[in-house]
C-alpha cells in the first residue's frame, strides 16, 4: 500500500513489502485497514490535516497522531506508531485513548524510516489494556520472570514529576494529583520521589539529547536530501547539514553521559512497581500548527529534538532512558479535553508493567473522569 513518509519526495510511492511488525501482524491473523497520515518523516513541525476527534479545532498531536486519532475515532481498535521523542504518549493524550511505548528495541523496527536509531521505538494505540495487551502478545514482548497478579496494597508506586514540571499546565498538575491521591486511598503505596543527581542537571540532560539527536537525523536524511533536497522540509535540511555544529566528540561524550543517566533512572525505578509521570503538557492545544510539547515524553525514549532545537521546547523523559511506558487517559482538562498521565516500569518489564496497569488503570478511569 502507499507508503510516502508525509513528504512528497515518496508521492505515490508502493513499498515493496512489509515492515517486520506489520508482516508479524499479518501473520498473527489481524487486518490491516491501511496506513495512517505522520508529520514529514515524523519529524517536521508541519502537522498534517488530521485533526482532533473530540474538537477538530485542536491537534491531536504530532507525527503518530494519525494512529492516535483513528483509534479515538473508533475507526480501528488498535494501530502502531512510532516514538522518538513523544510521538505516541503526547497523541494519546490529546486524543483521549491508551497507548504503549515498549522498553526500546524489544520490538524490531525493520522495514520502518529511521529519524535517530538509538531511541526509534516502535509503539501502540488502543482503547484499553487489555487490547494493548493483545499486541504485546503478538510481539511476544516478555519478561525474566513472568509476572504475577499483585494486589493493589502491595503496588508501590513512585510519583515522579521530573525536571520538566515547571512546564506543566494546569491539566496535567491536577491530573498527576488527583491520580496520585485516587491511587493511594484506594491502598496502594505512594511516594513523591526526586530524580537521581546525575539527572537532575538539566542543561547536561537538554545538551546530550541534542546532540544525540541531531547526529543520527543527520545519518538518517542524508539520502532525501541528496535526491530532492528541494522537496525536503527546511528543518530536515537543518539537520543534514549539522547546522548546530555538534562535533564527534560531543557525541561521544553525550552516548557516555546518556548511559550514565539511563542506568541511574532504571536502578531508581527497580525499587517500586511503576513510576507515576506526566503525559503531556496539558490538554491539546488549540489549532492545528502546534503539535503541542514533548516535554514530559522524551526522557522516556529519547527528544523531541525539532521542537526544542527550533521552538525552544524542552526535551523530556520517555525515550532516552529506554524503558517502558503506558499511558493512561483517565481525566478531563478545563475545556474538556482529554489529560492522562503516564506509569513506566524499568526496562524489559513490559509484562510487569501491563500486569500493573491493568490495577490501577481501572481504578484511575473509574474515577478519572475520562470515558474512551
Amino acid at each position: 500500500m502507499p507508503t510516502q513518509f508525509g513528504s512528497p519526495i515518496y508521492k505515490g510511492h508502493q513499498s515493496g513489502f512489509d515492515s517486520s511488525a506489520v508482516a508479524i501482524l499479518r501473520a498473527a491473523g489481524a487486518l490491516i485497514f491501511g496506513k495512517t497520515t505522520t508529520t514529514e518523516f515524523t519529524v517536521s513541525n508541519s502537522g498534517p490535516d488530521t485533526t482532533n476527534p473530540h474538537n477538530p479545532n485542536r491537534t491531536p498531536g504530532g507525527s503518530s497522531c494519525g494512529s492516535a486519532a483513528a483509534v479515538a475515532d473508533y475507526q480501528v481498535p488498535l494501530s502502531l506508531g512510532s516514538q522518538t521523542g513523544g510521538s505516541v504518549i503526547r497523541p494519546a493524550s490529546f486524543t483521549g485513548v491508551f497507548a504503549m511505548k515498549p522498553t526500546y528495541n524489544a520490538i524490531l523496527i525493520e522495514g520502518q524510516k529511521t529519524f535517530a536509531p538509538t531511541f526509534d521505538t516502535l509503539g501502540f494505540f488502543a482503547r484499553s489494556v487489555e487490547d494493548l495487551q493483545l499486541l504485546a502478545d503478538a510481539f511476544a514482548l516478555v519478561d525474566d520472570k513472568t509476572p504475577g497478579e499483585i494486589p493493589l496494597k502491595e503496588v508501590s508506586v513512585a510519583v515522579m514529576k521530573t525536571p520538566m514540571w515547571p512546564e506543566a499546565g494546569p491539566g496535567s498538575i491536577a491530573a498527576m494529583n488527583k491520580a496520585a491521591a485516587i491511587l493511594k486511598s484506594r491502598g496502594a503505596q505512594v511516594e513523591e520521589v526526586t530524580f537521581p543527581t546525575e539527572v537532575n542537571d538539566y542543561v547536561v540532560l537538554k545538551g546530550s539529547q541534542k546532540v544525540i539527536l541531531g547526529g543520527e537525523a543527520q545519518a538518517s536524511f542524508l539520502r532525501e536530501y541528496w535526491i530532492d533536497k528541494a522537496n525536503l522540509a527546511a528543518e530536515i535540511c537543518d539537520l543534514v547539514e549539522n547546522t548546530a555544529n555538534y562535533t564527534n566528540k560531543e557525541r561521544m561524550e553525550a552516548f557516555d553521559a546518556y548511559a550514565r543517566m539511563r542506568n541511574a533512572v532504571n536502578n531508581l525505578a527497580e525499587n517500586y512497581s511503576v513510576i507515576l509521570a506526566p503525559s503531556a503538557v496539558d490538554e491539546a492545544p488549540l489549532g492545528l500548527d502546534d503539535m503541542g510539547s514533548a516535554a514530559f515524553n522524551t526522557m522516556w525514549t529519547a527528544s523531541d529534538f525539532l521542537k526544542l532545537h527550533l521552538v525552544h521546547h524542552s526535551l523530556t523523559l520517555q525515550q532516552g532512558f529506554h524503558m517502558a511506558v503506558i499511558h493512561i487517559p483517565a481525566f478531563i482538562g478545563a475545556n474538556g479535553m482529554p489529560v492522562g498521565i503516564s506509569l513506566v516500569a524499568p526496562r524489559f518489564r513490559d509484562q510487569h508493567l501491563l500486569k500493573v496497569n491493568k490495577i490501577l488503570g481501572d481504578a484511575l478511569m473509574a474515577e478519572g473522569g475520562w470515558k474512551v
